[in-house]
Parts: structure tokens; sequence; C-alpha cells
């Protein structure tokens, strides 16, 4: 059931939940709700919320909310990547200001204080946007499509698994125990069986999106052991990241409430299917709120054509953003469900590129190759974008392919190195997501693949300790 499924009765709990137009709204809201706390975030760029807290009335008094700049150029682990040519870092680790979105306000709902959270924009002293944070990256892509009288609209789905805590990253993970008692096992996908096995945690994800303002259209249980995805209404594609965002908070909490961890890994389990997040795209035209995909006739147009050209041949060079950590490409595997090409086909899964049924108006693109693990923010931008360059080159598209196109041979780059040499060629994908960025990511990755290098895998030690 999604949000607006509910019952009456149920939104009712949800009035203006999410957002407020001015700092004095902002000033009744909090009053209303009885607010003590208000966490200050925004997405760095792993995805992870980076912030501050502070009492209500400071936020309300103050626009002196800074973090370092060296935030934005820290790994998944914690470290910092070396300085060269394309990458050094601010003199003195500068700070960044903390710009307050309040169209994001909105209620913290596992807190047992009344707090808010609100998502920030990050700029300099100067009140210039940073290029390089990653809302600031997507807003530069969709402000490409603007500049052509577009609009670019996606409705992404995110997969993720439950699972047993566990305090030893050295044992693999173990599925839950629903509530009949029992650890549940693979090969349930749409079982709704498979839902209610976790109906009280699923409820409480409800209830905290609803308090949130985030709308869920659907909910299902997925092929792999107690592995679920959240469909998200479409619409406007920073909106839907900061969603995005919210929901992996969301879940994660709900999921600790209930004794489980949740995981957006790609690739958590050796004998489970990956996570995704598929992305639905298509492009409205500003003037007319016509889709451009479709022609006066109904028929698909050249530039959905173009569209589809633009990703078959830009997705292997920003293949890093929607597949980020070395985990990434355990998902991208050969003769598995994962997509490993960039063919599109009608209603074709096994596509990187499917074109789902729908009528003419609601004509669109689903890339299935991004990861659950990716930055919504990058995943959404490095999707449009390709999709762009390719309506501004107006490039050609192969032909659709109307059988199973995951076997074989891989059409994306097979692992972070080889993807990262893609993203760092020199091409104009480097242009719309901007140098600066490219040159901190970048840099980022690679220094996260040297710190996976220095861990000694099971695999290793298996077949390697006494046999060479």
């Amino acid at each position: 059931m999604s949000v607006s499924d509910k019952p009456a009765s149920d939104l009712e709990q949800y009035p203006a939940a999410r957002g407020v137009d001015s700092i004095e709204e902002a000033r009744v809201w909090l009053a209303e709700r009885g607010i003590e706390d208000i966490e200050c975030i925004t997405p760095d760029q792993a995805g992870v919320a980076r912030g501050k807290m502070m009492p209500s009335s400071k936020f309300l008094s103050t626009s002196a909310l800074a973090l370092p700049s060296s935030i934005f150029m820290q790994t998944i682990s914690g470290s910092y990547p070396e300085e060269s040519d394309s990458f050094q870092y601010p003199p003195h680790d500068g700070d960044l200001r903390l710009v307050p979105d309040l169209s994001t306000l909105s209620a913290v709902p596992w807190e047992t204080d009344p707090t808010a959270q609100v998502i920030c924009d990050m700029h300099d002293y100067h009140g210039k946007p940073t290029n390089y944070t990653p809302r600031n990256v997507l807003r530069r892509v969709i402000d490409a499509y603007h500049s052509k009288g577009w609009k670019p609209v996606v409705a992404p789905e995110i997969e993720f698994y439950l699972v047993k805590t566990n305090d030893d990253p050295d044992i693999p993970l173990q599925p839950p125990v629903g509530r009949s008692g029992r650890a549940i096992a693979g090969g349930n996908g749409y079982s709704i069986a498979g839902v209610n096995e976790f109906d009280e945690l699923v409820d409480d994800v409800y209830d905290y999106s609803g308090s949130q303002g985030l709308e869920i259209e659907t909910l299902i249980h997925e092929e792999g052991a107690a592995q679920l995805e959240i469909n998200l209404n479409h619409g406007d594609p920073l909106e839907l990241a900061d969603q995005v965002f919210m929901f992996k908070r969301t879940i994660r909490e709900a999921a600790l409430k209930h004794g489980m961890y949740a995981t957006f890994m790609a690739k958590p389990s050796q004998n489970q299917p990956g996570s995704a997040m598929h992305v639905h795209q298509s492009v409205v035209d500003i003037e007319t709120n016509n889709n451009i995909f479709t022609d006066s006739k109904g028929e698909e147009s050249d530039q959905f054509r173009h569209f589809i050209g633009g990703m078959q041949h830009y997705l292997p060079k920003a293949l890093v953003m929607m597949a980020p950590y070395v985990n990434s490409y355990r998902r991208l595997t050969t003769n598995t469900s994962a997509p490993v090409n960039v063919r599109w086909g009608y209603d074709n899964r096994t596509t990187g590129l499917r074109i789902p049924t729908s009528d003419p108006q609601a004509r669109r693109v689903e890339n299935r190759v991004p990861s659950s693990d990716a930055n919504p923010y990058l995943a959404l931008a490095a999707s449009l974008a390709c999709g762009y360059l390719g309506l501004e080159q107006e490039l050609a598209c192969d032909d659709s392919v109307a059988l199973a196109a995951n076997e074989g041979n891989n059409d994306l780059p097979r692992g972070l190195l080889d993807a990262l040499g893609l993203f760092e060629g020199g091409n104009k994908l480097q242009e719309i997501l901007g140098p600066d960025f490219v040159g901190v990511y970048a840099a980022i990755k690679r220094e996260e693949y040297e710190t996976f290098m220095q861990v000694i895998s099971p695999w290793e030690r298996e077949y390697l300790l006494l046999n060479v």
C-alpha cells in the first residue's frame, strides 16, 4: 500500500508534513510541533548524511552554519586521497556554508525527543554554490536541460536487503528471522507472504515516511532472501534524489528498531542477487508539458532515440557514478539477473535500458544499470547527463533487442579502475558534470580502491595459502 492509498484518516496525521516557504513559516512549523532540535544535513560524495544538530532556537537565529570542505573529499572509510594534477585540496581546509533548503523541512520520526531535519545546499562564503558537492552536481545537469526548454522527470526504484545484525565483518551476512520464526529464503519475488514476514517493520516504514512527507508508490519482495524494493512516484530529479536520500535513512532506522540491519550494498551476499536502483526517465517540454519522447502522432520521436543513443554511448563512461565501489562490480556479472550491457529493448529486463509498456505520454527509458549503493544525486546526475548529451549531439541508437541480452560479453567496465579510466578519459561528460567534481570524485575512488587492496580476502586464504 502506498502512502497515497492510505485512508484519509491516516493521511490527516501528516498535514503539511514536508516543507515551508520561508524562515517565518519555519518558525511557526517548528513551534506547532514542539520541535526542540533540528538536524541540518547534506549528502557527502557517498550519500552519507553529514551536518550539524542544534536547538531550533539557534537554527532560527543564525545563518553561520558551516562544514569543512574536506568532508566532501573523504572516502567511505574515512581516509583522504593524495593530491594530483587533477585534484588539489582547498587551502587551509576552508569552510563551506550550509544553506537550508526549507522545502525539505520535515520531522525525524524515530527520535524520542521532538526533532526536525532539513537538507542543505553547500555554498562558499561568497554565496556561490560549490560545484563539486552532490546536490549541486545534480542541479548543474538539471539546469542544462532547462537551458534547452526541457524538464527531466524521474522515478527511482530502490532494492535493499534486511539482514541479521552482525558486528564481525569477516562473517557472511544472514537473512533475519521473520514473524514465522524462521529465516526467510530466496525465490520469493513478489511474494506477499514474504513482505508480511516483516509487516511490523513495513508499517513503521510507512508511518515514518508519511510523517516526513515521503510518498511510496509500491513495496514488493524481490528474489533475494529478505530483499525488498520500494518504488517512488515520478517527479523532479532533485526532489526524488532527496527522497531516496531520506528513504535510506528511514529504512535503516526502522530496521534497527526491529533488531536487524537494512543494507544497500550492491552485492551483500555471495549466493544472492544484487541490489539495484533502477531509474525511469522521461523529458518534458517546459512550454507544452508534452513528453518529447513522443511525436504529434503518438509515435516514438527522434529525440527518444537520441536520448537512448546518448545513454548507450556515455553510460560506460559514467558508470563509476552508478556503481561506485569495488563491491558494485560483483553485482554486474554476466549470466545473472543484472544487466551488463547498454542495449535497449521493449519490456526486456535483460537489457541495460528497458522501455516499459506505457501510453505515449508516459513513454520513458528505464536505466537498470545503477546499483542501490550509489549516491542518488550522483546516479541521477550521471544518467540524465548521458541522455542529455545524446539529445544535444543527436546521437543514433542501435536497434532494439528482443532476446536475452545479459549473456556472453559484458559491455560495461568490469571493475572500478576500468570504470575510472573511462570516467577521466576527457569527454563531454566532464563538461556537463564539471571538471572540479570529476577531479574530486576520481581521486576519492582511487583512494578507496587502494584501501580495498590492503585487505586480504577469504578467497585468497582459501586458495593461495597452501597451494602456491
